[in-house]
């Protein structure tokens, strides 16, 4: 049984490939969550994909895992704050996204806590 939990070290962070193909094979789907008045969209779009792909490498390998899935966290957070709150307050269906965001942070804030191997962030 424990062999197969620690399946999940490696499904949670490999979950994000979604994200990370939805950034660089359908990059018009990535723009259209980017705020109207942030510059050099298709720019965001792609750095947002890098750095999705840059926390699922450490999340892997084992080095600053802590740190990253703290900054994904955060990044999760501003997605909610600048993308979908204002979304749904214009009446779009974007509900789902921001339950959808809240979980995954809580699951990265576990993941910081009980799994990542990097020990460096303490306290």
């Amino acid at each position: 049984m424990d062999k197969f939990l620690t399946l999940g070290r490696y499904l949670f962070p490999l979950s994000f490939l979604l994200y990370v193909g939805l950034h660089f094979g359908k990059p018009e789907i990535g723009v259209s969550f980017i705020p109207t008045w942030l510059p050099f969209p298709l720019f965001w779009n792609y750095f947002t994909g890098l750095l999705i792909l840059a926390y699922i490498i450490s999340c892997l390998v084992g080095r600053y895992d802590k740190l990253a899935s703290l900054l994904m966290a955060t990044y999760v957070t501003l997605m909610i704050i600048m993308v979908h709150i204002p979304r749904a307050a214009a009446y779009e269906n974007d509900m789902l996204n921001i339950f959808r965001n809240l979980m995954i942070i809580g699951a990265l804030l576990i993941y910081a806590k009980y799994v990542a191997k990097d020990k460096r962030l303490t306290g």
